[in-house]
């Protein structure tokens, strides 16, 4: 949100601007000032950094703007002129300022790819602990490219947003749950042959007639449910009542609330379930919410049961994203249904060839797996990308292995870097904190350029930009220079 420091660097800005003669977009710079004050601390120009600008552009910018490819040119220029400022404004040093125009020339060509990554776009956990409570108010972020072309502002109507896909319980499972609705134990549905059908009729009077507070007590809060719950399917994990509560107080009539009273009143009616601090969507809850918006147009697709598909679908349906919980009873549920043999055989043929995060998948999966797997483990020691891999399994249960190589061992570390890209790029102070904790020590970074890894130079950039210490950060940015050469060669 805008702040004062914020609102009088835009007034200086526009006149230091006019005095020049200089273009300022100052609602772009406005922009970069909010999220530099919202998330790196930054409570005054002078607080701005050369490092200040990777993190701003790189990884915070991608994750909350609606922004296509094509506007980073847009974007850099609106940076050099907030550092053009900075600079003749005397809030940081001229070797500063020069330091941030390097950045920022680093900066220009990346940005594009940031603002196209797929990886950037709308993680359902960071709409609530990245953005926090004010998420509720907005509209949904629609990945580039996406936005309806209305000639206009495009609409911020949930239909405009492309809803996710849902998984839904079994129906016998919904049906039973029906019968512990302590509402339709007072308020019983009146179509017995058709329960769900009846269910979903319920649950869109709820959401969508005046039901003048019959169902939170408050005439104000009955009116903000659709938002609500349309905002917690979209999410499909569990949000702090905490952050519930903070939505529910704006909209309240009077700015107070009851929260535990309005919480058991979303409990009693079926749509929401509270287990200590956190709440979520009924199964229920999901699968009415998904009937209304196919009754209304939606496109409103139906996750698959990942236990039901076969190894690449596993592992695809898990990059999806999935929350935790889901996935671990998805993998489970899919190993029980084969012998480790079976499993570690379709994983590993599966991983072959694919990207380095695909790859991880099927190899921590393989990991659960006992030394009943160890043949079809060991038929991919002749696959070069596999082999590292199977190495290290082969020899953390004690089975005859061969030493890995210096080169291998590289290449191994540079892969499971790799896995870990999305989640660095989505958040990246934790990535930074694992890196000073267990990060690969300056010696084998600065060897890692001559591995032949399709993403050496995606690897070392992360680690450029990440670890804290500056020596080895340094070591990365040669290494990925040096990398990078090697491939144009």
């Amino acid at each position: 949100m805008s702040i004062e420091w914020v609102n009088q660097a835009i007034d200086d800005l526009r006149a230091w601007g006019r005095a020049r003669e200089v273009e300022v977009d100052a609602d772009e710079v406005r922009l970069l000032c909010d999220y530099a004050s919202d998330y790196l601390n930054v409570n005054e120009l002078g607080d701005f950094t050369p490092e200040t600008f990777d993190e701003l552009l790189l990884s915070i910018y991608p994750r909350k703007v609606i922004a296509p490819p094509e506007s980073a040119p847009e974007t850099v220029a609106a940076a050099r002129t907030l550092v053009g400022y900075l600079s003749e404004a005397g809030a940081v040093p001229a070797e500063t300022a020069a330091r941030m125009s390097a950045r920022l020339d680093d900066i220009e060509p990346r940005l594009p790819e940031a603002l196209a990554d797929p990886a950037n776009f709308g993680m359902a956990k960071s709409l609530f602990s990245a953005i926090g409570p004010e998420s509720l108010e907005q509209s949904i972020a629609i990945p580039s490219g996406e936005v309806p072309d209305l000639g206009e502002a495009p609409c911020d109507c949930p239909g405009c947003s492309p809803l996710p896909a849902a998984r839904l319980a079994p129906a016998e499972e919904l049906v039973a749950a029906l019968r512990t609705v302590p509402m339709l134990r007072e308020q019983p549905l009146p179509g017995a042959d058709e329960p769900l059908r009846e269910w979903t009729h319920a649950v869109a009077r709820i959401v969508e007639q005046d039901t003048g507070g019959a169902i939170t007590g408050s005439a104000e809060l009955d009116e903000g449910l659709y938002d609500l719950f349309d905002m917690l399917y979209r999410l499909q994990v569990g949000v702090p009542v905490g952050v519930i509560g903070d939505y529910l107080v704006e909209i309240a009539a009077d700015g107070e609330l009851d929260l535990a009273a309005v919480l058991d009143r979303l409990a009693w009616c079926g749509m929401l379930h509270v287990a200590g601090d956190s709440a979520e969507l009924t199964p229920l809850a999901v699968w009415a919410l998904r009937e209304h918006y196919l009754s209304l147009g939606l496109d409103a697709p139906q996750a698959p049961d990942l236990a039901e598909a076969d190894a690449l679908g596993l592992i695809e349906g898990l990059l999806d994203g999935v929350p935790t919980e889901l996935a671990e009873d998805d993998i489970s549920r899919w190993l029980i249904g084969r012998t480790p043999s079976e499993a570690a055989g379709e994983l590993l043929a599966a991983a072959s060839g694919a990207p380095a995060v695909a790859r991880g998948i099927a190899i921590t999966i393989v990991d659960r797996l006992g030394a009943e797997a160890e043949p079809q483990v060991r038929d991919y020691l002749e696959d070069q990308e596999l082999r590292p891999h199977a190495i290290h399994w082969l020899a953390a249960r004690g089975l005859p292995a061969p030493p890995l190589t210096q080169e291998e061992l590289l290449w191994v570390s540079i892969d499971m870097l790799a896995l870990a890209m999305p989640a660095a790029e989505e958040d990246p102070e934790i990535f930074a904190e694992n890196m000073a904790a267990s990060g690969p020590p300056a010696h084998m970074i600065e060897e890692m350029w001559r591995v032949d890894h399709p993403d050496v130079v995606e690897v070392l950039e992360l680690l450029g930009r990440s670890i804290p210490d500056s020596t080895v950060a340094k070591a990365a940015r040669k290494a990925a220079f040096k990398a990078r050469s090697r491939a144009i060669r």
